[in-house]
């Protein structure tokens, strides 16, 4: 996870305050009644409240949390809200667009008062829904007489509704307080914003502007005042007895027309509208919210705009992060080819092509925790693009397209070859880094499928890559594992003078992700059997199993903090990896173990799966906790959810020699699942995995064989 780093100064108002609210000015004269009126209707005012001050600059000790965030994401627009419904300008609450934040603050107030909240959820990926309370008819008794319901959008919406259950007509003033700054999401994280911008009346709301740019807000239906030196609009609503009204807000940056995300037109969505059903009462509602969470984070190449692409996570990074979008688009295989296709064509035009470096394709490091230097995110990319682009191919993405993409797939494994050099392993950053366990797994795994993919299109070169590949599995045996009393255990990385780090971490899974070769047969792996049933016995233990998931750094190692991003907390991504590895190598009580967790955990948290959450241990009657500053939704976490229940089914596709491998999971540890809407061979694919652990096909593309 990659943020952006705050001041070191703290907070100048304590703890949990909040800047004066700018309510409305309620200076108006009552509404006029008729004496022919019946029944006249009850009307209510609020005090005149001081003008609204600006607060001043937040100077927070670190990130703005986000576990408590309601986000809508509808990239490259964003809404993120606390389940108060209200926007007072704090922390990260605000609409953005494209990284800028157009609305910070958006309070509503009913006869003078705020709705006291008492419902807020997230509805779908983009949307959410909040419902608060009044009481305000003398005679109402201590039942809520007015319902206010605001459904906020993430592509710059909010639907205000009043609901009426009050006997007699009500009249009501209406007060919505708006401000901005215009502020860099940037800023906002690291607490370096001014003060709000003055306001200015334009058409039906009010506009902002400063020197970056101009946001207004209109509404509908016109407002009765609006008052841009307090930043107010205001409404005199009559409700009829159960009767109802509307107010509509549109928040826009300067000269921009409704933006659609790209999930949003349904001829360009990539991503299949997949259904899982079955015993398991969470399935369902995982896949349909992680397809949901993957839709709202695409993205398109705006100098190819139909190519997409997934966004690592909101709100820290809405941007391209290439091994997080290649990891998300390989998990998400079983829902199209489109996605990978769109990512390896994105990234093979950032891809550098001459010098020492050529065949790179750039990307950020990260953080490696407590016992290692920073890793070079571009090395991952590196040996997941011809992966992808090979594992793809035997999902069903087209020749043409494969080849087309063929010579960018070839300057990785050339760029593996030539960094490598005379030498065995590859080091992570090069030259000079550590040697990590899970580079030479990425690495071998590139070998193997690149000399697959090499070997099927006719090109030279995959005989290299085996021999090489053969050559690191052998010295990989040799010189990575530690023997111990326990069994021993693979070494986290191998340092340049040959000293090992010992410490046993979620790295680890990827020496299980060997990779899908064809004929529905996985690439072998660095490891042998003996070793790789020890390592399946040390992912399952209670040092690495939380019971939510499987821990970045196990309990019993030096430095573990269950939530140290990658020293401890449950990182999303790397559980599904296990669960995938262990049930394709036949160690399925380890894997239904961090299955059936990351299920729990999934239900506690809506099944919007964070990128991480806590490592603490589960004890009856608890629950995951979350991480601050987590990503959520994430692309990787989302299409793990999509890994997590399609590695049941075993699903191991040759489109091009038409046929299709099941290998479900013979424990059957979620019961009967019926997967449809599947993609396989470029059409519709559903299959049930019975309660036998039995898989049966029952729709697939014309011509494709059942293999053994």
């Amino acid at each position: 996870m990659h943020q952006p780093t705050p001041p070191s100064t703290a907070d100048s108002r304590p703890p949990g305050s909040r800047p004066t609210q700018p309510p409305g000015p309620g200076n108006q004269g009552p509404p006029r009644t008729t004496a022919t009126d019946p029944n006249p209707p009850t009307t209510h005012r609020a005090p005149t409240p001081p003008p609204p001050r600006a607060a001043p600059p937040r100077r927070p000790s670190g990130l703005p949390p986000t576990h408590t965030a309601l986000i809508c994401v509808a990239l490259p627009s964003l809404a993120i809200s606390t389940p108060q419904a209200q926007l007072t300008g704090e922390g990260l609450e605000g609409f953005y667009r494209a990284g800028r934040r157009l609305l910070s603050r958006c309070q509503l107030r009913v006869a003078g008062h705020e709705p006291l909240p008492v419902h807020a959820r997230i509805t779908t990926a983009d949307r959410a829904r909040f419902v608060g309370t009044l009481r305000v008819s003398p005679d109402a008794g201590p039942d809520p007489d007015v319902v206010v319901e605001r459904a906020r959008q993430a592509e710059g919406a909010e639907r205000i509704t009043l609901h009426s259950a009050a006997s007699r007509p009500l009249r009501l003033p209406v007060e919505v307080a708006l401000g901005t700054d215009l502020a860099d999401l940037s800023a906002v994280a690291s607490g370096r914003t001014g003060p709000e911008l003055p306001a200015t009346v334009h058409d039906s709301g009010l506009r902002w502007t400063c020197a970056t740019g101009t946001a207004s807000v209109t509404a509908d239906p016109p407002p009765t005042d609006a008052l841009a030196s307090a930043g107010l609009l205001r409404w005199d609503i009559t409700l009829p007895p159960g009767g109802s009204a509307t107010i509509e807000l549109r928040i826009r940056p300067e000269g921009a027309g409704p933006a659609r995300a790209v999930s949003r037109a349904s001829t360009a969505a990539p991503l299949a509208q997949a259904r899982a059903d079955g015993d398991h009462p969470g399935a369902q509602a995982l896949l349909r919210t992680c397809v949901d969470d993957l839709q709202a984070l695409l993205l398109r190449d705006p100098t190819h705009p139909t190519d997409t692409h997934l966004a690592a996570g909101a709100p820290w990074r809405c941007g391209l992060a290439p091994a997080d979008a290649l990891a998300a688009a390989r998990m998400t295989l079983p829902l199209g080819t489109r996605l990978a296709a769109g990512t390896l064509r994105t990234l093979a035009r950032t891809q550098l092509t001459e010098g020492t470096r050529a065949g790179l394709i750039p990307a950020p490091r990260r953080d490696a925790g407590p016992h290692l230097p920073p890793s070079c995110t571009a090395t991952e990319a590196t040996l997941l693009f011809p992966v992808l682009l090979a594992e793809a191919r035997r999902w069903g993405l087209p020749d043409r397209e494969t080849e087309e993409l063929l010579p960018a797939a070839e300057r990785c494994l050339t760029w593996l070859r030539t960094t490598v050099g005379d030498g065995t392993y590859l080091s992570d950053p090069h030259p000079g880094g550590p040697q990590r366990c899970e580079t030479q797994a990425h690495a071998h795994r590139a070998a193997l499928l690149g000399a697959d993919l090499l070997d099927a299109l006719g090109r030279p070169g995959g005989a290299g890559l085996r021999q090489w590949a053969g050559e690191l599995r052998t010295a990989f045996q040799r010189d990575f594992w530690i023997d111990d009393l326990g069994g021993g255990r693979p070494a986290a990385a191998r340092t340049p003078d040959g000293r090992l780090a010992p410490h046993l971490g979620s790295s680890a899974v990827h020496l299980l992700d060997t990779g899908l070769l064809g004929g529905g047969e996985q690439a072998p792996g660095l490891l042998d059997k003996v070793a790789t049933e020890q390592l399946a016995r040390l992912l399952g233990s209670p040092a690495m199993d939380s019971g939510w998931g499987l821990r970045g750094l196990g309990t019993k190692e030096a430095g573990f903090n269950p939530f140290g991003h990658r020293s401890g907390a449950v990182r999303t991504h790397e559980t599904a990896v296990a669960v995938a590895g262990l049930l394709a190598a036949g160690y399925e009580k380890e894997a239904t173990g961090l299955l059936r967790g990351a299920m729990a955990a999934a239900e506690a948290f809506d099944h919007r799966l964070p990128e991480m959450y806590g490592g603490e241990q589960r004890t009856d009657g608890s629950a995951p906790i979350p991480h601050p500053a987590a990503c959520r939704p994430a692309a990787t976490a989302a299409a793990a959810g999509v890994l997590l229940l399609t590695t049941l089914a075993g699903i191991r596709p040759d489109a091009p020699a038409g046929t299709v491998t099941l290998r479900p999971a013979a424990s059957a540890p979620l019961g009967e699942i019926v997967l449809t809407g599947l993609r396989v061979a470029g059409a519709p694919f559903s299959l049930r995995v019975g309660r036998l652990g039995l898989a049966m096909v029952e729709e697939a593309a014309d011509g494709l064989q059942l293999g053994v």
